[in-house]
């Protein structure tokens, strides 16, 4: 036996290379001899010594074709869990180190007492035939007249139903079939079944692969004789059978299959530590998807070689948790666990290609996407999945999507590591990543179409339905995009195009569903791919995100230090969207001529096409004007955006816009105007969901209607708004402090509370109005908000009036 290596790979032999070595001198010299003799000898020693090199060559590629094919050859482990008879012939035999499956084996034991036909069905490899042979063996004693064993997968190849049943007609004196035509066939069988009738005889029939291999023998119409069938999941159903499941082996039971593996193997220490105890065997187990021939074969190598558990561990979780695109070794012990995948073995070629690349995704596919990865036809992927399906390596998951069995998830990566190399690899999630982007940004573009994401059932297909394939899908996209830590800055160029651009698409659903913190984080994944520090354009795109980002969590300051960093990283036509961004994160730090600086600039660089960017830069300038008091240069601008944003359907733009016009038009003293301008606000915004935009229109409203020349406030007593306008007034300010509620106080809510109290002052309520005062000016002073805070102490500070 050759000397062991570790799981990781061991130390090669010196053989190949001594002979290579020797070899080479020996011709050499033999060269020179006869360069030397050549007077002597004529032409004889020249040919020779090539001779002789090349006989060694060739003698040296035997030598290591025959090492390498004893490497990878199987060992004497006891995989197989049933041992055939000694005597070659049909009776039952015994299992080879059976271990658990207690309950299951009982199980079937009481239906064979009382039923005439059991199956025991489940994945290939799962352990059917041992369980069905033991719960034979366990009952041999009721049956006195005969128990009988037939393989019908000897040799690897599934037998005919003629075939099976001249075995069984060779086994009980019977006349086999004529032919393999259905009427001879039944007439073996009914001479079968004449033969079986009144006999206590068992007949254990093993890998039952197709119904058609047993159906002549169903419904069995024997009396005492019992018929048990071990096959799988395509046996279910059969007319006459009691079928009896079985999954994978429990952890405890893997665990017990692995420690009774290695104590059947000669042990290459005297001493190692106990599998039952090891809490890497628990790992180890289930990286193997507790198969329980890999799992016996995995234990019994390890314990021939000494192997330390960790050590096994390590390798195959190397080999599954490095990313695919990345090299890494295949361990012998990875290697073993691919050679023992029995079920994996009987798929077909192009089947077992699909079961690999899909564990390249990382949550549930659909058809189209599992077909772009493999890049075959829907059809094609459709058959292909039926078999992986029946053959219980994937199963479905809702909205038509399919992934592989958890338990196996890990298995099919050590698979995809031993079969594909890097560069299909590479192949295929580039083919997945383009998909998935294409289908993203598609679906992108028509959030602002369809608005926002209402509450209510889908009224659209799912695959027109942005709102619904995003929902659906972002498991999938999500994982695509955050790649694994240190993945990132390896990212192979083929795929890093399309999953920029898929991150992108990404970005705008997250940003319209306001799902901030996983927004944040792939811009930072983002930020950590080489791309970013080769392309500055991309780098800028990330830091105008993450300045977008900051001023949604009302962080001005963190705003205008990303934006400055977009400003500085992108080209003339990105700084455009970064300028506008920064100006107006400079406007809510109140830097009201850098705000209008960067705004002008801004419009400048952008295209004449892009009309939703002028429309956009157009708003900002005119909420900088109407900072610095300038309202005629603002009105211009919030009516050139409001007429721009409804030309092109967007709704929150154009609610955004009437909003600034409503105190426009208040400071105008145009208070028909505002007040139609508000109402036409709130009408849009009742499609848009975007609580804090509505609740600035709330507020505008509120504070329009206080200061109109029929609700003016002087401050000297008796003038007081009407009642009727004051109570309106009061009820938008109270719904727009309902949408702030909960979230971080903000400039906002504290004018908000400022005017509500000026409602309730109106209303004739002094009380409430000052409790809405002083709560207006703690939340300015914690904002930041100075004019707000003196605005609020103004008010609590002047006299009480008398009613």
């Amino acid at each position: 036996m050759s000397a062991p290596t570790g799981p990781g790979g061991g130390r090669p032999s010196r053989w190949p290379v001594l002979v290579a070595v020797g070899t080479l001198v020996s011709g050499v010299v033999a060269n020179l001899a006869s360069n030397l003799l050549s007077e002597l000898a004529g032409s004889v020693l020249g040919p020779a010594s090539i001779a002789v090199a090349v006989s060694g060559g060739i003698g040296w590629v035997i030598f290591e074709v025959r090492r390498r094919r004893a490497d990878r050859q199987v060992g004497a482990e006891p995989t197989d869990v049933v041992a055939a008879p000694a005597t070659g012939g049909p009776t039952l035999p015994y299992p080879a180190g059976f271990t658990g499956r207690a309950e299951h084996v009982a199980a079937v034991v009481g239906l064979l007492a009382r039923e005439h036909a059991v199956a025991v069905l489940g994945r290939r490899g799962v352990g059917t035939s041992a369980c069905a042979v033991q719960a034979a063996n366990l009952c041999r004693e009721d049956f006195p007249d005969g128990h009988y064993y037939l393989d019908l997968r000897r040799g690897g190849r599934p037998a005919s139903a003629r075939q099976v049943l001249t075995a069984l007609a060779r086994i009980l004196g019977t006349p086999p079939p004529v032919s393999g035509r259905a009427d001879a066939l039944a007439r073996a069988a009914d001479a079968l079944r004449g033969q079986l009738d009144g006999r206590k005889i068992l007949l254990v029939l093993d890998n039952v692969d197709r119904p058609e291999q047993v159906r002549p023998l169903l419904p069995p119409t024997a009396r005492t004789c019992r018929l048990l069938l071990a096959g799988g999941p395509a046996l279910t159903g059969l007319d006459g059978v009691v079928a009896h499941w079985i999954a994978e082996p429990g952890p405890a039971e893997a665990v017990e299959l692995f420690a009774a593996a290695g104590q059947a193997a000669p042990a290459a220490r005297a001493r190692r530590a106990d599998p039952r105890t090891d809490p890497a065997v628990r790992s180890i187990v289930d990286l193997c998807g507790r198969q329980p021939r890999t799992v016996r074969a995995l234990g019994y190598r390890t314990a021939q070689h000494g192997w330390r558990h960790a050590d096994v561990l390590d390798a195959l979780r190397r080999a599954v948790e490095t990313p695919p695109h990345q090299r890494v070794g295949v361990s012998p012990a990875a290697r073993l666990v691919t050679e023992r995948d029995t079920a994996y073995r009987a798929l077909s070629a192009e089947a077992r290609r699909l079961y690999r690349l899909m564990s390249l995704t990382p949550a549930p596919v659909d058809r189209p996407a599992i077909a772009a990865l493999a890049g075959r036809r829907p059809d094609q992927v459709a058959t292909l999945l039926d078999e992986l399906a029946a053959a219980a390596f994937v199963v479905g998951a809702p909205g038509d999507r399919y992934e592989i069995r958890p338990l196996l998830a890990d298995y099919a990566r050590l698979h995809l590591r031993d079969a594909e190399p890097v560069r299909r690899r590479v192949a295929a999630q580039a083919r997945l990543t383009r998909h998935l982007a294409r289908r993203a940004e598609r679906h992108v573009t028509n959030l602002a179409a369809l608005g926002s994401p209402p509450d209510r059932e889908w009224s659209l297909p799912l695959d027109d339905d942005p709102y619904g394939w995003f929902d659906l899908h972002q498991e999938l996209l999500l994982a695509v995009v955050r790649v694994p830590a240190g993945a990132a800055e390896t990212l192979p160029r083929r795929v890093r195009r399309w999953w920029f651009r898929l991150a992108v698409a990404l970005c705008g659903w997250l940003a319209h569903a306001e799902r901030l913190d996983e927004w944040e984080q792939v811009c930072r994944t983002v930020l950590a791919t080489p791309t970013a520090d080769d392309r500055p354009e991309i780098a800028g795109w990330a830091h105008n995100e993450l300045g977008v980002l900051r001023r949604r969590r009302h962080d001005p300051q963190g705003a205008a230090a990303a934006l400055t960093l977009a400003v500085a990283e992108r080209g003339r036509r990105g700084t455009a969207q970064a300028r506008m961004n920064l100006g107006l994160a400079l406007l809510d730090l109140g830097q009201l001529d850098d705000a209008v600086e960067h705004l002008e600039v801004s419009r400048r660089h952008r295209s004449g096409a892009d009309r939703a960017g002028h429309a956009l830069t157009d708003l900002g300038l005119g909420a900088a004007r109407l900072a610095r008091g300038e309202l005629e240069a603002a009105h211009h601008h919030l009516v050139r955006a409001a007429n721009t944003f409804r030309a092109l359907g967007d709704a929150r733009g154009y609610a955004a816009a009437l909003t600034n016009l409503v105190l426009v038009h208040a400071g105008l003293g145009e208070h028909l105007d505002a007040a139609q301008a508000w109402r036409a606000a709130l009408r849009e915004y009742e499609s848009v969901n975007d609580p804090t935009s509505r609740a600035a229109a709330l507020l505008n409203a509120g504070a329009t209607m206080l200061a109109s020349r029929s609700a003016v406030r002087d401050g000297s007593p008796g003038a007081r708004p009407g009642a009727g306008r004051a109570r309106q007034a009061y009820e938008l300010l109270a719904e727009s402090r309902r949408l702030r509620e909960g979230g971080r106080p903000t400039a906002g809510l504290g004018r908000t509370l400022l005017y509500l109290g000026d409602a309730a002052d109106a209303l004739g309520d002094p009380d409430e109005a000052r409790r809405h005062w002083v709560d207006a000016a703690a939340v300015c002073e914690a904002v930041g908000d100075t004019a707000g805070q003196s605005a609020a102490d103004a008010r609590l500070n002047a006299p009480v009036h008398e009613t």
